[in-house]
């Protein structure tokens, strides 16, 4: 260990570091053109071996559509494995994605710590939310709608004016009493 605490000095030079580098990606590139080439082997070996090649030269029509009738067999055969290929790899695909979120639950879940009550003045939490912004004290109390006494006279005039409530709903019955609630301004909002 180093007594100042850097990291240790790499014995490799940084030439030497490039060189290696240099030669694991031409390596590498190499190891790719040659997966490449083997798959394009592969794929004409495979061609080959399930679809030789077509000799049409001197074929009589019964011959041609017979041919034409096993080519259309073999390709529903080629299409229906293609189809189950194509569903098993969704459910595959669909089992990793749930594995993956049980795996996220089983990952996620930890003791919650019991809560405690705290008391906190409307003050002190505007302080914690807002920061420096919050100054002075808030009144809380002073944000409430006020009533004024001379608003609840009022209302009181208006309802001893009604009297009985049936006669009240006969004269705003019909058209007549739609008319007197927009000439008097409303009626009763």
């Amino acid at each position: 260990m180093n007594p100042k605490g850097d990291k240790p000095k790499s014995k490799i030079s940084a030439s030497r570091k490039l060189s290696l580098k240099m030669l694991l990606l031409t390596r590498a590139c190499e190891d790719l053109e040659k997966e490449r080439q083997d798959r394009e082997e592969e794929k004409v070996r495979y061609l080959g071996e399930k679809l030789p090649p077509l000799q049409l030269s001197g074929m009589s029509l019964a011959d041609l559509q017979t041919l034409c009738k096993e080519l259309h067999g073999k390709i529903d055969i080629v299409d229906e494995e293609r189809y189950d290929c194509e569903s098993k790899v969704g459910k595959h695909n669909k089992d990793i994605h749930e594995l993956k979120l049980k795996v996220q639950d089983l990952g996620g879940k930890f003791k919650k710590p019991a809560l405690r009550k705290v008391r906190v003045s409307a003050d002190e939490m505007m302080r914690a939310l807002l920061g420096s912004k919050h100054k002075g004290s808030m009144d809380l109390r002073a944000n409430l709608k006020s009533v004024k006494k001379e608003d609840v006279k009022q209302d009181k005039v208006l309802t001893s004016e009604v009297g009985d409530w049936r006669k009240n709903v006969e004269a705003m019955s019909g058209m007549e009493g739609r008319k007197k609630m927009f000439d008097t301004g409303g009626g009763a909002q």
